[in-house]
């Protein structure tokens, strides 16, 4: 037992990265195969650089989100965190938890909470709810926190279950439901009066949420106390380079009270 105990602590939990690595190779792999190609017909060789260029580009923002790189992911991830104006004390909901960083250090912040994180685990990502427990038993916090499957569009608790609320990057990735404010009002359902919230997302992309003023008021129409807007994209910590619509250059944090 006391080896078994041993060997886990020696282990480092696995948070993922959030450029999977089928980004990197898959690209790759084609701008190789085009290289190939070009010796037989040559204008191919432009498709060849692109993907090339691709992989680079995805290569580099891999190690920049990376703990061992830039630790841009964690960085970012700890913007949600630091915006939760909680004094946790109570109940945590993380939606869409992935392989739960943020769960995991809420609760280390926040000795007296317990958390549940809920996924809808599988797809494009490389997480499941099972590196969620491992990583929860290697942090020490098994004992408060709770891993489900459930659809972020369709919570599974009943209204105001929760002291708090969080979310990373993960409403705009819900497939199940068109309109992404609809899931972030199932996520404040969930949240009890007076309790806080703070999601991170996509939120300066007009095709999915529309302006951000307007998208403020509909959240006050809701019944919701305070509600603030934070530009992600703002932070010096992240390079300029990452800062493209199609990495983090549309992402912002909406917190608030309920």
């Amino acid at each position: 037992m006391d080896e078994i105990e041993e060997n886990l602590t020696k282990k480092e939990a696995n948070y993922g990265n959030w450029v999977p690595s089928k980004y990197v190779y898959i690209p790759g792999l084609l701008g190789m195969l085009f290289v190939v190609v070009s010796y037989f017909y040559y204008p191919v060789i432009v498709l060849a650089l692109i993907f090339l260029m691709v992989t680079m580009y995805t290569s580099y923002a891999r190690a920049q989100f990376a703990p061992e790189g830039g630790d841009l992911q964690a960085k970012i991830q700890n913007l949600v965190l630091d915006e939760l104006k909680w004094d946790g004390n109570g109940k945590l909901l993380d939606i869409g938890c992935g392989n739960a960083p943020l769960t995991i250090k809420a609760l280390k912040k926040y000795p007296n909470a317990h958390a549940t994180g809920i996924d809808y685990w599988g797809g494009m990502w490389e997480f499941s709810k099972e590196a969620c427990e491992t990583n929860a038993e290697i942090e020490g916090v098994t004992n408060r926190a709770t891993f489900l499957k459930a659809s972020a569009s369709d919570l599974p608790f009943e209204d105001e279950s929760f002291d708090a609320a969080m979310s990373n990057m993960v409403f705009h990735e819900v497939k199940d439901r068109a309109d992404k404010k609809m899931v972030m009002k199932e996520a404040l359902r969930v949240v009890k009066k007076g309790g806080v919230f703070s999601f991170q997302d996509l939120f300066e992309e007009k095709k999915i949420y529309g302006n951000i003023d307007d998208l403020l008021d509909t959240i006050l129409d809701w019944g919701v106390e305070e509600v603030n807007f934070i530009h992600t994209s703002d932070y010096e910590f992240i390079p300029k380079s990452l800062k493209l619509p199609f990495m983090v250059g549309n992402i912002g944090i909406i917190h608030g009270r309920k």
